[in-house]
């Protein structure tokens, strides 16, 4: 996951609506199914469906009224707590 992506991400759900990410994490798994995909182009589009679920999560702890900075910098200390164990 890459902060500054989930920030972008973040600013656009703001800017928008989540609906949009999430209809765009629908297509990137259906996309996902096409057995011609190489690994790398399967791991470039998991990145990014990581990525928007990130966003939204993020997007949930400033609705419930965290900081916008803060909330990404705890969800990454959480990310980063997740695999480092």
């Amino acid at each position: 996951m890459k902060l500054p992506i989930i920030k972008q991400l973040t600013q656009f759900i703001e800017d928008n609506d989540q609906d949009y990410v999430n209809e765009a994490i629908e297509v990137l798994e259906s996309i996902c199914e096409v057995s011609s995909l190489k690994d790398e182009e399967l791991d470039v589009i998991a990145e990014l469906i990581s990525n928007m679920y990130g966003a939204i999560e993020v997007d949930k702890m400033i609705k419930d009224g965290t900081p916008k900075k803060e909330a990404l910098n705890a969800f990454m200390q959480r990310v980063l707590g997740s695999i480092d164990k």
